[in-house]
């Protein structure tokens, strides 16, 4: 009877999620390396794509991957964050533990966004070397560390035993919207894949817009844009606009076009909002 029991208890138990984060794109074998060494370690784990094209070294991109999609996964996801510019050097591997979610990356900063939301964070340096892979490559940490101890934690649920918690952990602040002389003022944080511009004001920035409908004139890349719309294809094709994008941050958009293309801006470009 009590083995019949133990057995229903761990049918109950949900399947354990890891999510990959990378900028190692698809097309050498890196990530399903990754995938590889997760399985051979928990053949139970089902393992989620977050994005694979965060731009090669960026760790403010990789940053925003992360902090745009990690809430939307069940309590006790586990989250590999690999943009590594400095593997094999000095840089150490962390474990964080926030209120709901587990993450696995280098201490460079490219949690900073989970550091930013979550209420409470823990992060241990990852010391125990006996859940390595060995030999330890000094260029594929992502196989050899980040991706077998989130396997191994699946498994066990017990972060202390990866390393103690350290409070010197790498974070940096996110570029915000300013105001100055009466208006709003940002940049530029990302171009997704259909050209949108993703900027940092927020919906939190501009509320005499988008609650009191004062008329507004955004400047950027010596375009003006005055029309705010709700929905992408409310907007005549080839016209500019800006829009609230599901992230919770503004961004200047074309109908069926790019936007960074037509107004021949990027990431890092500053704006300016002028409302009234």
């Amino acid at each position: 009877m009590r083995r019949a029991q133990t057995a229903a208890t761990e049918t109950q138990l949900p399947t354990p999620v890891i999510t990959l984060t990378t900028d190692y794109g698809l097309r050498d074998p890196l990530v399903g390396v990754l995938k590889g060494v997760i399985l051979k370690i928990n053949p139970e784990v089902r393992i989620v794509d977050l994005t694979h094209h965060v731009l090669p070294f960026d760790i403010l991109d990789g940053a925003l991957a992360i902090g745009q999609a990690y809430r939307y996964f069940p309590p006790r996801t586990v989250h590999v964050v690999v943009v590594d510019p400095g593997v094999g050097s000095q840089r150490r591997p962390i474990l964080v533990t926030g209120e709901q979610h587990y993450f696995v990356a280098p201490d460079n900063g490219v949690l900073s966004t989970i550091y930013e939301r979550e209420a409470t964070v823990s992060v241990r340096h990852i010391t125990a070397e006996h859940y390595f892979l060995h030999p330890v490559s000094n260029t594929f940490h992502g196989r050899d560390i980040f991706a077998p101890v989130a396997a191994w934690l699946t498994k066990t649920w017990q972060p202390q035993s990866f390393g103690e918690e350290i409070h010197d952990f790498v974070r940096f602040a996110l570029p915000r919207a300013r105001r100055s002389d009466g208006a709003v003022r940002g940049v530029v944080l990302r171009v997704d894949s259909f050209g949108n511009l993703v900027t940092s004001v927020t919906a939190e920035d501009i509320p005499e817009i988008l609650r009191q409908g004062r008329p507004f004139r955004l400047h950027i890349g010596g375009k003006q844009i005055t029309t705010l719309r709700t929905i992408y294809s409310d907007a005549p094709a080839g016209e500019p606009f800006a829009i609230v994008g599901s992230s919770g941050f503004l961004e200047i958009s074309i109908n069926r076009g790019s936007a960074a293309r037509e107004l021949g801006v990027s990431r890092g470009t500053e704006l300016t909002i002028e409302i009234g």
